[in-house]
């Protein structure tokens, strides 16, 4: 019964591939002596090596002597199959580069709305830089409630999102990019429109009929709207907006939100030096979750942007 002999060579390693670039010098050199310079080490360093390799391949590759160098037919051949692993290798690693160089898949991130009036822009500057790395990156952004981005973020339909930072969730990492603060405003028509904020009370205030956001927030900001007369709500900022430039309601607002709204003189903010709270705005990206070169890219520039 024959006994069938293993490949020589099942599995490639790295020191196989050193091996081989010394293989292709030595052959490119025209022998051993030549090639001390071009690989930096001693003749009797290559020669063991090539003994290596020979013992590697189970292949006598040259012939070595008084008649000095010459490869044998297998030689020639092993040095043929070398140059194409060797000129693969490189292919694959200028490729690779290229990744990082030029981007390439999709990006969908969620957003909790009205972060555009921001000054400090971080996202938008963020999106700046992962376009100019990756000009065929195709960018999603969808506006919706805070806890629908978590939500989205969770189950996969969203790479990243931005919320208000309250209790983590589990299955989620949170990485803080803003602080805003917001100030509780009315609107032109409402009865404390024109009030004065030094003779306006604030059991006066507490008795309005107020707007509560439905989405999840700190503790500590809770209690802020617990103490108003809430008899509406809004998933996001922009419903709180509405129901407070209706003039029929309160509401806290981000004050970059509201700004261009108190320049009109169309809404104002109620006794702003105690009634206020400052919020955190986070992005969020699921735990463990695949590696994803647009979405790293994107987090380091906006990492970057601090």
């Amino acid at each position: 019964m024959s006994i069938r002999r293993p490949d020589p060579l099942a599995q490639v390693s790295d020191f196989d591939i050193r091996l081989l670039r010394i293989f292709r010098s030595v052959v490119e050199c025209g022998g051993f002596s030549a090639a001390e310079t071009v690989l930096g080490i001693g003749r009797s360093a290559i020669s063991q090596q090539m003994s290596d390799l020979e013992q590697r391949l189970g292949l006598r590759l040259c012939q070595r002597g008084r008649a000095g160098f010459s490869l044998t037919e297998e030689g020639r051949e092993v040095y043929q199959c070398a140059l194409q692993l060797l000129s693969a290798l490189e292919s694959f690693r200028t490729e690779v580069n290229g990744l990082h160089q030029h981007l390439r898949g999709e990006l969908i991130i969620g957003l909790t709305d009205n972060l555009v009036t921001l000054p400090h822009m971080r996202i938008t500057h963020a999106l700046a830089q992962l376009k100019e790395r990756g000009p065929d990156v195709q960018i999603q952004i969808r506006m919706i409630a805070p806890n629908e981005v978590e939500q989205g973020v969770l189950d996969g339909r969203l790479h990243v999102g931005v919320v208000p930072q309250a209790s983590a969730l589990s299955g989620l990492e949170y990485q803080p990019l803003y602080s805003e603060r917001s100030l509780l405003y009315c609107a032109v028509g409402h009865p404390l429109f024109y009030a004065d904020d030094k003779a306006l009370d604030d059991a006066r205030i507490d008795s309005q009929d107020a707007i509560a956001p439905t989405f999840r927030l700190p503790a500590d900001i809770q209690a802020r709207y617990q103490a108003l007369n809430c008899t509406a709500s809004a998933s996001d900022r922009e419903g709180m907006a509405f129901l407070i430039l209706t003039g029929r309601y309160i509401g806290y607002l981000p004050d970059h939100y509201a700004g261009l709204w108190v320049q009109q003189g169309r809404l104002r903010a109620l006794k702003p030096t105690t009634r206020f709270y400052d919020l955190s705005l986070a992005s969020v990206t699921r735990k463990g979750r695949r590696p994803h070169l647009v979405l790293e890219s994107f987090l380091d520039s906006l990492a970057a942007t601090r």
